[in-house]
C-alpha cells in the first residue's frame, strides 16, 4: 500500500527534517466557513477554541451540556486532535435559551450566534494553519527555495495519511467491507473515502513520477478552479494551457465510482495503468454506488510563508480550500516526523 511518506515528491526529496507537534501549539488550524451565521433561526452556531481534543469529543461534550442528542451536533469537518484548531459546530437549541457553558482546561467557547440551517459536513471554505517545525536538522539553507517553489508551482494535492487511519488500517477494512463484512453506516463512509483515496494517491504518485503532474496530457478531464465541475479535453491547445499557467484550471484525478472514466487519450491510459491491479477497491465502489468524480492533481499555495525563527525551528503559515491537507504540503518542504511523546 502507498503511504504519504512512500509517495514521490515534486520538489525532490526534502533535505532537511524536523519534529512535528511537540505541543498542540505547533499545529494550528483556524475554519473558515466562508460564512457568517444570521443572527436567527433555531440553531445555534458555536465557535471553539479546542487543545488536545478531537472533533467528536468535542460535539459530545457540547451535546451533554445543552442537553441535545450527540448525533444532531452538526459541524464542517474533521479536525486535529494533537493540534490548537478553531472550528463551528452547530446544536438543534429551537427556542431554547442558551446554556450556560461549563469550564473545561481545553475548551474554548469563542462566540455564538443563532442560523436557520444545520451545519453539515465540507460546508466550510478551507482552514488556515500555522505549523511549526523544531529540531530542525540537515540543509536549513535550501529551505527558503523550497518555499518559493512551492508558493510559484504548488504541490501535489495528495489526500493525507490521517485519510486511511492508524496504518492505515482503513483500506484493510475497506477490502473485508467488499468481501462482505457488515460495518456500521459511520465505518462505512470512512472506508469508502479511504478506498477513493487510495486510488487517486496513485494515479498522481505515476504522474508525479512522470513529470506531469502540473500539467495537461491530451485527453485530460480539466478540472475548473474553485469548483467541482470538469470537462474532457482531447488536444490541448495554446488557450487551455495559458488557462493552466493563470491557474484557473487545473489537471485531475479520479475519485473512483461508477459510470465511464471522463479521461480519455493519453490521460485515460495513465490512469488505466495506475490502476490495473487496484480491480478489488474500484469494484467495491461501482458496486457501492458512489459515481464518478474527481479532483484536481496541483493545489495551489499562494499565500505560503515560511519563516526560519532559529536553526533549529521553522514555522509556515497558509491556507488551504476544504479536503485539502496540511501534511502534504508540509511534506515538500521538510522531512517531519511526530513527536515521539
Amino acid at each position: 500500500m502507498l503511504q504519504l511518506p512512500d509517495l514521490p515528491y515534486a520538489h525532490g526529496a526534502p533535505g532537511c527534517s524536523g519534529v512535528l507537534r511537540t505541543v498542540p501549539e505547533d499545529f494550528i488550524v483556524e475554519e473558515d466557513l466562508g460564512f457568517a451565521p444570521e443572527g436567527a433561526g433555531e440553531h445555534l452556531f458555536v465557535q471553539v477554541r479546542k487543545r488536545g481534543a478531537n472533533t467528536a469529543w468535542v460535539a459530545g461534550w457540547l451535546a451533554k451540556a445543552a442537553g441535545v442528542r450527540e448525533r444532531d451536533i452538526g459541524f464542517a469537518g474533521m479536525k486535529d486532535r494533537q493540534a490548537l484548531t478553531t472550528q463551528w459546530f452547530s446544536l438543534p437549541l429551537g427556542r431554547q435559551p442558551e446554556p450556560a457553558w461549563p469550564q473545561h482546561s481545553d475548551i474554548e467557547i469563542l462566540q455564538t450566534a443563532r442560523h436557520g440551517r444545520k451545519l453539515r459536513r465540507g460546508a466550510l471554505a478551507g482552514n488556515r494553519f500555522v505549523i511549526t517545525v523544531r529540531q530542525v536538522t540537515g540543509d536549513s539553507a535550501a529551505l527558503a527555495a523550497r518555499a518559493e517553489a512551492i508558493r510559484a508551482r504548488g504541490v501535489p494535492n495528495y489526500f493525507g495519511e490521517q485519510r486511511f487511519g492508524y496504518q492505515t488500517a482503513n483500506l484493510a477494512r475497506a477490502a473485508d467491507m467488499f468481501a462482505g463484512r457488515r460495518v456500521k453506516p459511520a465505518q462505512r463512509s470512512l472506508y469508502l473515502s479511504a478506498a477513493r483515496s487510495y486510488l487517486f494517491n496513485k494515479v498522481l504518485a505515476a504522474r508525479v513520477a512522470q513529470g506531469n503532474w502540473n500539467a495537461l496530457l491530451p485527453g485530460e478531464a480539466v478540472m475548473l478552479a474553485g469548483s467541482h465541475s470538469f470537462f474532457s479535453a482531447l488536444e490541448i491547445d495554446e488557450v487551455l494551457h495559458n488557462r493552466l499557467v493563470e491557474q484557473d484550471v487545473h489537471p485531475s484525478g479520479p475519485l473512483w465510482g461508477r459510470g465511464e472514466n471522463p479521461a480519455m487519450g493519453a490521460a485515460g491510459l495513465l490512469e488505466q495503468q495506475a490502476l490495473e491491479n487496484e480491480e478489488r477497491f474500484r469494484t467495491g465502489l461501482e458496486m457501492a454506488g458512489l459515481k464518478q468524480e474527481r479532483r484536481a492533481l496541483r493545489l495551489m499555495v499562494p499565500d505560503f510563508v515560511f519563516e526560519q525563527h532559529d536553526d533549529n525551528t521553522v514555522q509556515c503559515r497558509f491556507s488551504l480550500p476544504a479536503g485539502c491537507y496540511a501534511t502534504s504540503v508540509l511534506r515538500e518542504l521538510i522531512d517531519y516526523e511526530p513527536d515521539s511523546k
